[in-house]
């Protein structure tokens, strides 16, 4: 990209704005739109860019590199302007691969599930080392309030995302897979063989030098062909935790390297696929030469990404988490982080998102709400598709109610609706889990004005 100059195109997102942000730290001119304002668009304000709430056409300037994602559609108002400029309009993905080869070393996190935990832990141990890595990750990672970071490190982290196939244009120098399974169905029309298909050219493209890190107890990793694999797993890969010990409010386990002894680990994330994630991360900072022994502690203090099974709120004894959780393997790993609260009623409350990964992900779906009390399905999130006749959420609730032998219920309307009609039937010692990449994270926010309205009458 030889000028300097950005148009972001819906700047507000997590992804986006971590580039925005990025960008800014470099020295570069960067203006953008969205619909709505948000605490994202408040920070690129303050680093000084340029943000119109509103897309219109008179807001694209006429020398800009006109930035957008595969959200945006050709008939958005100011892409017709960009078009009409004759602008170069690149997509999201182009800028991280041009930032990924500002000369730094480049670690990057891959997968279906735990991209964004392993890419924030990733820069979150290393920042904590004082290793003063760069970073663009699509979270915001709660410690350090921030989802991008341009330093002067050796070091450059960040996520890889494969739902559009654009992770062919990456090229790291560590690359982890944490793991392939169906996904972005309406892009990966064949399923786990397009998905596969992808990520072998992927690793083709990637320079001889750089190192791949695959989940060996994942068949579908496994079976990507390249000679510059090592595993990481729970048995007998190139990285193994062994003596995996989940205790109430940490999880330890070893890690040996080629069976030999390298350090042993303390996390504070719940779950399985949390010491697998952990794990990668270890292995992928021990492939580019960081000193294990610097980064170990910092394992410990990590609390997870922001809307990974983070806690947002407690009212009257009910306590409420906030997850992006939005595919079947996902909602299974967020519930199973749940397991211990016997003693408490556990409420999920799922969005779906996108009526094609509700269509095409139907049946897993169905078997995804094992270990809870109770769910409640809100309408669809469809993000930028359109409806498809015959799958919606009312359906999917009467199925799933079927299948499993607790209540669940429909509840349409907003999100506030839903609390609305939630918030009565909330009582002392439930956890309430919203699960999706929605709206749905407004659930506690309208929780809460429910508990402050109800206060109010008391008084």
């Amino acid at each position: 990209m030889e000028k300097k100059k950005y148009y972001f195109i819906a700047i507000g997102g997590v992804g986006m704005s971590g580039l925005a942000k990025y960008l800014l730290e470099n020295g570069c001119e960067v203006s953008g739109s969205d619909i709505v304002d948000s605490k994202y668009i408040d920070k690129l304000r303050k680093l000084g860019a340029t943000v119109y709430i509103g897309q219109k056409k008179e807001n694209v300037p006429s020398d800009a590199v006109v930035v957008a994602s595969t959200a945006i559609r050709e008939n958005n108002p100011e892409m017709v302007r960009a078009r009409e400029l004759g602008l170069k309009v690149y997509h999201r993905s182009d800028i991280l691969a041009e930032i990924s080869r500002w000369g730094k070393f480049f670690l990057g996190y891959s997968g279906t599930h735990g991209k964004t935990t392993t890419s924030g832990l990733s820069s979150y141990v290393m920042e904590k080392a004082g290793l003063k890595p760069s970073f663009v990750v699509g979270g915001i990672i709660p410690e350090l309030g921030i989802n991008a970071h341009s330093q002067d490190g050796k070091y450059f982290a960040a996520e890889l995302d494969e739902s559009d196939g654009t992770i062919v244009k990456y090229a790291p120098n560590v690359c982890v897979i944490n793991n392939l399974e169906p996904d972005h169905l309406d892009f990966y029309k064949d399923g786990l063989k397009s998905i596969l298909e992808t990520f072998e050219k992927f690793i083709s493209n990637i320079p001889e030098s750089s190192v791949v890190l695959v989940n060996k107890d994942c068949k579908a990793t496994m079976s990507l062909h390249s000679h510059k694999t090592l595993t990481f797993g729970m048995e007998d890969a190139d990285y193994t935790a062994r003596n995996v010990r989940f205790m109430s409010d940490c999880t330890t386990f070893d890690v040996y390297y080629k069976n030999e002894f390298l350090t042993d680990l303390t996390i504070i994330l719940r779950g399985k696929h949390n010491v697998y994630n952990a794990l990668s991360v270890l292995a992928s900072l021990h492939q580019a030469g960081v000193d294990v022994s610097l980064v170990k502690p910092h394992f410990a203090t990590f609390s997870g990404m922001g809307r990974r099974f983070q806690k947002v709120a407690e009212f009257d004894g009910v306590t409420v988490y906030d997850d992006y959780a939005h595919h079947p393997t996902e909602i299974k790993a967020t519930l199973s982080s749940a397991e211990g609260m016997n003693d408490k009623r556990v409420i999920a409350v799922f969005q779906p998102h996108r009526y094609t990964r509700l269509k095409n992900l139907w049946n897993e779906f169905l078997g995804a709400f094992q270990g809870v009390d109770k769910v409640v399905v809100t309408d669809v999130y469809a993000a930028s598709e359109d409806e498809i006749k015959g799958v919606n959420s009312e359906k999917f609730a009467k199925e799933l109610a079927e299948h499993i032998d607790i209540p669940c219920e429909y509840i349409g309307g907003s999100i506030a609706d839903v609390a609305q009609k939630l918030y009565p039937e909330l009582k002392e010692n439930d956890v309430v889990i919203g699960l999706g990449a929605g709206t749905i994270t407004n659930l506690s926010k309208e929780l809460l004005v429910q508990n402050k309205e109800v206060a109010s009458i008391g008084h």
